[in-house]
């Protein structure tokens, strides 16, 4: 897979509540083992997704080309119907309200999520079996879906490591990224389903 493939797939990961959640663990309490763990846990479900996809042959739609348009023209509604709602509900947008847990995040809180929010989330799960029914398809190891795997941790690794490299300034950088993002959720949600309808359409 070419780094111009996976990387919009790995946006499509990390963008939205995974990439806000790792900004709120990076500046929690215990913020190393807490991120290191988020990331972890990650890790784990997305290549327990892409594995199990690819082991069972990936997911494929019977009845030729006909049958595939037809699926594409239905996700394309589905898409444009979710960014019209989307903007619609723009002034009611709030964040989940678990995230406000996140500041007193337990190491085992952090495994846990990075595990659920990476791997059950819907736009997550559909990238990673993307991922592993494009393999299949292509008649590529399970091993090309390293890049994305390791991209998308990386992208979740960039709130902490931006705490290791700018120190002082990432504490006061990071909260006006995540108080940011809280404010416009809405936004984020757009940016992410505007990439999944560029995504369908190529």
């Amino acid at each position: 897979m070419s780094f111009l493939t996976v990387l919009p797939l790995a946006i499509v990961m990390v963008a939205g509540p995974q990439l806000l959640s790792a900004i709120f663990l990076a500046t929690s309490r215990d913020w190393r083992r807490n991120s290191a763990l988020f990331v972890f846990g990650a890790a784990l479900s997305i290549s327990a997704v892409v594995t199990l996809t690819y082991l069972l042959g990936g997911v494929s739609v019977g009845g030729g080309g006909e049958s595939n348009g037809i699926l594409s023209t239905v996700v394309l509604v589905l898409i444009v119907v979710a960014m019209i709602s989307t903007f619609l509900g723009r002034e009611d947008s709030e964040p989940p309200k678990w995230m406000g847990k996140l500041e007193q995040a337990t190491p085992r809180f952090s495994f846990r999520l990075g595990f659920l929010l990476l791997g059950v989330f819907p736009t997550d799960i559909v990238t990673s079996v993307a991922v592993g029914s494009y393999l299949v398809a292509n008649d590529l190891p399970l091993l090309d879906a390293a890049p994305f795997v390791a991209l998308t941790l990386l992208l979740l690794a960039l709130p902490s490591i931006a705490v290791v490299l700018l120190g002082a300034r990432a504490e006061t950088l990071l909260p006006k990224v995540r108080d940011w993002m809280n404010d416009n959720s809405w936004i984020v949600n757009e940016v992410v389903l505007v990439f999944f309808l560029v995504l369908t359409i190529t």
